[in-house]
């Protein structure tokens, strides 16, 4: 591995880990009630500033930025968890013997594919459900009759 591949490799483990730890960090009730109470700060302050346009810019320019910012990271977070889930379900059909491997790589297949797919699936289904049915009709107790 070349220095810069290392670099690169570096600097794409510090991100993904510091995406990771503020996606965390701002998923958390510590997070929310922080916000909150920026957000209140803010609206108190509202009449020292006479509702002025710098006022309002302070919290729009603010909330901006940071919701900007936190696309990325976000987006970044759900892709990795994206693709971990991917890894677990391929290799959950690879080990089952009777599943489909054809079905390991489904998000390379077009929309037309993947809704044929669903249907097919949505069949099974039906078809597991009739099956059930009968089956739970075929074993309900008959009601015994008494003399007449």
């Amino acid at each position: 591995m070349s220095q810069s591949d290392e670099h690169k490799s570096g600097m794409l483990k510090a991100f993904r880990t510091f995406a990771h730890n503020v996606a965390h960090a701002t998923g958390s009730p510590i997070a929310f009630v922080f916000a909150v109470i920026i957000i209140l700060a803010w609206a108190i302050t509202g009449p020292i500033f006479h509702y002025s346009d710098t006022w309002q810019l302070i919290i729009n320019t603010g909330t901006t930025i940071i919701t900007f910012l936190m696309v990325f990271l976000i987006q970044n977070t759900q892709n990795r968890d994206s693709q971990v889930v991917q890894l677990k379900l391929n290799e959950l059909i690879r080990a089952l013997a009777s599943a489909r491997n054809d079905l390991v790589d489904l998000e390379e297949l077009s929309d037309e594919e993947l809704n044929r797919l669903q249907e097919q699936f949505a069949a099974f289904h039906r078809k597991a459900v009739d099956v059930r049915a009968r089956r739970q009709k075929a074993t309900a107790p008959r009601p015994i009759r008494g003399p007449k």
